[in-house]
């Protein structure tokens, strides 16, 4: 059995600005959610209760970000890792191997396409 073809050194090179580069506004968009986190607290003489609900509603809304945000940042350390390895282009289903275009459009991707849908179409409606 053939090994499936590899990445590029250009192709890898691309992956790896493109992840690099989506970790840094992670981490860049964290330190902004600290910091809103940090001035929350200030200047609350004078206000009403409707300022303070909107605030809340901000406050939520900025955690919950945060969350899918720290998600993402996990599992581009994880496709670094992957890639560093020269196996982010192969899937973990199946072994054979994701697209270029595939892992450009979706760098954190594990699946190939075809494994992607399988998957899909298993999970169930809602």
């Amino acid at each position: 059995m053939l090994p499936p073809p590899m990445l590029t050194e250009a192709q890898t090179d691309a992956l790896m600005r493109l992840l690099l580069s989506e970790r840094e506004r992670l981490l860049r968009n964290a330190q902004r959610a600290i910091d809103f986190s940090m001035d929350r607290d200030r200047d609350r003489i004078g206000r009403d209760s409707m300022d303070e609900s909107v605030e809340e509603w901000l406050y939520g809304t900025e955690l919950r970000l945060h969350d899918r945000e720290t998600f993402l940042l996990t599992k581009i350390d994880e496709a670094l890792d992957r890639l560093r390895a020269g196996r982010i282009d192969q899937c973990e289903d199946c072994d054979e191997p994701i697209g270029f275009a595939r892992l450009q459009a979706r760098p954190v991707t594990t699946l190939c396409i075809g494994c992607k849908e399988e998957r899909e179409d298993a999970e169930p409606q809602e």
